[in-house]
């Protein structure tokens, strides 16, 4: 079950998320469902006709957990392959 303590360790896709800061300050405010992750970006569905590549690096987003839970996560946190940053977790164990 993905928990505020463990967000960084689990898949983004599917969760809704906003931009709260970032370098690129057009971005603030962009708010959606992430509908796919690569190493230095997440792909964010804004809309069914519109979709928004946002840099993980330097920008701050926030999370909306299945419970209803709000996470604020740094995006540096989260730069990496997915599958990396799970690997690196666990190692740490």
């Amino acid at each position: 079950m993905i928990t505020p303590k463990n967000i960084l360790i689990h898949e983004l896709i599917g969760l809704k998320v906003r931009v709260l800061d970032a370098c690129n300050k057009s971005l603030i405010g962009i708010e959606g469902k992430v509908i796919d992750e690569t190493k230095n970006m997440l792909i964010i569905e804004v809309n069914m006709h519109l979709t928004k590549r946002v840099q993980k690096k330097g920008t701050r987003f926030m999370f909306e957990l299945p419970d209803g839970t709000k996470v604020a996560v740094d995006g540096n946190k989260l730069s990496g392959r997915p599958y990396e940053r799970i690997k690196s977790k666990i190692k740490k164990w």
